[in-house]
């Protein structure tokens, strides 16, 4: 960089924006720090505008150094607002430097040359809510009033901002009601169009608190009352409703945020799409898709991997393929996210390519990349395989998680090493949790093993008490043997405590628009025809030779009535709608949110050479593909 040889002994206008210029246009610290050299060469690095502007520079440029920020600093002989300012809101900014902010607030306070204003407290309250520091947030708070700020806009919003990030939802009512009089006031008068944007911008800041802390319906009822919404409001009540599991109400709330004509961005799609991922509604997937490149909306790493995902839990997987040899690769989420899609499909050879295609590229994988691996393995019963990774996992440093713990016992039951498993969690040195015993009493169930059943079950009962999992598969266990007694005796347990055993459900897009169907479900407008469509199956199956197999019905039944509890299971129900609401050899693709059982597995394949179509059922575990009679999963699942 060339420097023009100047040599005032006082300084100018033309001389100070010389040199602001030159500050200005520097694109690295080694540029600055020329610049730098320079002014203290020339005796001008003590010239106030110069030093403030090369300060702010140093702290908060692309290239910032926030060290020789603060080197920067401590050479000012009598640093302004505007340069404490500059510093805390760029230690605030940097993500190990919060508490340093703080500090450095309270330096500026103690030292007394110069008053907090306007523009110090937002930094300060965003260093409070990254640290969630309530004790130190109220502290400032009550500086705030002190100081004079309490009705200004922009520190308010801050100011609530912090309390909701340190989960503080009394104190934010409180302060949302006292500051602006909540919705009912915004909703009786709109100053100006300033004044209506701080409002949304406080009710955005309360939604997003109440999603936080998961009462939706408080976040919805705001939601609701508000005279104008964002963009952001939108996004904050669609992406509340897709992480905590109402999937349904989310995509609903995408549909009517388009109808009043408000274009989502970015944000939204990378909301919208988990719960499209859920619910396998790979139509409206496909709009989400098409729309962000319609609009020129940027697929990066996280909208990237969220199609990634989407296709790859809708059942396409050569689509979620082709999206991700389309993208950068070069965030470890998005090779995870093909990763995880190909072991949901059963794909273990492929998963093993794409991960040394990874090494190659000099990717590191994650902990979740192991994850994907050894539920690739599980899925494909490659029980040394698996073995294999999980000490390699160890060997590069890494140190498992529940989650790889959970993988490891699912591989090993599912192969029958049922004894293996349970040492394995009796002897990890991390605490076991409700789900790993779930996947050991899932495989004693397979193999018809009561005693270690039993034992885990006693476990679940104690970790999760009201969980209707383990009561359920224990009582299936024994039904399996033919212990009704035990059966009995689990069910009123089940009744006294008044635990309920979950539905089983299905979902299928048609059309654009997902329906649900629940176990011996008539509640569908066309629940007649599926009927007629059920007995159509029944009669094609029986006269393929096809005997339902009544011994996964674990109640004390007749055959009769078995057989009629297995015909209207919520797949087997959302097929039968399938067949009816499309035209031949459509494909059909269905999500449920239990394990299928092992005759609508059979059925399925039988169904799917019958009507000549090909089936996609992903169950709580994985997809399966069905097609001319036969299983990708090769029936072991």
């Amino acid at each position: 960089m060339n420097i023009p040889l100047l040599h005032p002994k006082t300084s100018t206008p033309h001389h100070s924006q010389l040199f602001l210029t030159q500050i200005r246009t520097c694109q690295s610290m080694q540029e600055l720090k020329q610049v730098h050299a320079f002014l203290i060469k020339t005796a001008q690095n003590h010239e106030p505008v110069v030093a403030t502007e090369l300060l702010r520079h140093s702290a908060t440029s692309d290239f910032r150094d926030i060290d020789y920020a603060l080197s920067l600093f401590d050479e000012m002989p009598e640093p302004d607002c505007f340069a404490w300012n500059t510093l805390i809101r760029a230690l605030a900014e940097t993500h190990d430097r919060p508490l340093h902010a703080l500090l450095f607030f309270c330096n500026m306070v103690s030292d007394g040359m110069v008053e907090p204003n306007r523009f110090t407290f937002p930094s300060v309250l965003k260093a409070c809510s990254v640290l969630t520091r309530l004790e130190e947030g109220k502290q400032v708070h009550g500086l705030v009033v002190k100081f004079g700020f309490s009705g200004d806009e922009f520190v308010v919003s801050n100011l609530l901002r912090m309390y909701v990030m340190c989960g503080n939802m009394e104190d934010s009512h409180v302060l949302f009601r006292r500051s602006f009089d909540g919705v009912d006031y915004m909703n009786k008068v709109m100053r100006d169009k300033r004044r209506e944007e701080g409002i949304v911008v406080l009710c955005n800041v309360m939604v997003d608190g109440y999603v936080r802390v998961g009462n939706l319906t408080a976040a919805r009822e705001l939601f609701d009352r508000m005279h104008k919404r964002s963009v952001v409001s939108w996004n904050a009540m669609i992406s509340g409703y897709a992480q905590n599991g109402y999937f349904l109400e989310a995509i609903e709330l995408f549909h009517r945020m388009q109808m009043e004509d408000l274009l989502p961005n970015r944000v939204t799609l990378v909301s919208v799409l988990p719960a499209i991922s859920r619910l396998g509604a790979i139509e409206m997937g496909k709009w989400v898709h098409l729309y962000a490149e319609r609009n020129k909306i940027k697929i990066d790493d996280a909208l990237g991997s969220a199609l990634v995902d989407m296709y790859a839990k809708c059942g396409s997987i050569g689509k979620a393929v082709q999206v991700f040899e389309s993208l950068p690769k070069s965030n470890v989420i998005t090779w995870n996210a093909i990763l995880g899609g190909l072991a949901m499909h059963g794909k273990a050879k492929d998963v093993f390519d794409f991960f040394a295609r990874m090494e190659r590229s000099g990717i590191s994988p994650s902990d979740v990349t192991y994850i994907a691996i050894l539920s690739a393995c599980s899925h494909a019963g490659l029980v040394d395989k698996g073995r294999s990774y999980f000490n390699h996992m160890v060997n590069v440093g890494f140190v498992p998680r529940i989650e790889h713990y959970g993988c490891m016992v699912d591989l090993l039951g599912r192969a029958g090493y049922l004894e293996e498993a349970k040492e394995l969690i009796l002897n990890m040195p991390i605490k076991s949790d409700d789900v790993i015993w779930k996947a050991l009493l899932g495989a004693c169930k397979v193999h018809k093993n009561v005693e270690i059943g039993r034992r885990a079950a006693e476990v679940l009962m104690q970790l999760a008490p009201h969980d209707s999992g383990a009561y359920v598969a224990i009582s299936n266990i024994y039904a399996s043997s033919g212990d009704w007694d035990a059966v009995a005796e689990v069910r009123l347990m089940m009744k006294d405590l008044d635990i309920r055993k979950d539905p089983g459900c299905s979902w299928i897009e048609i059309d654009g628009v997902i329906h649900e169907f629940l176990v011996e479900d008539d509640s569908h407008p066309s629940a007649k025809e599926i009927h007629s469509m059920l007995e159509e199956i029944s009669n094609k199956l029986n006269f393929e030779g096809y005997r339902p197999n009544t011994t996964q019905v674990l109640l004390k039944m007749d055959e009769t009535h078995k057989e009629s509890v297995l015909h209207y299971h919520s797949e087997k129900i959302a097929v039968a709608f399938g067949l009816i609401s499309t035209t031949p050899k459509t494909p059909l693709q269905i999500v449920k949110n239990l394990r299928i059982c092992e005759d609508c597995h059979s059925s399925m394949k039988l169904i799917s050479k019958i009507y000549n179509r090909k089936i996609t059922i992903r169950d709580r575990k994985r997809f399966h593909h069905f097609e001319h009679g036969s299983c990708s999963c090769m029936d072991y699942w």
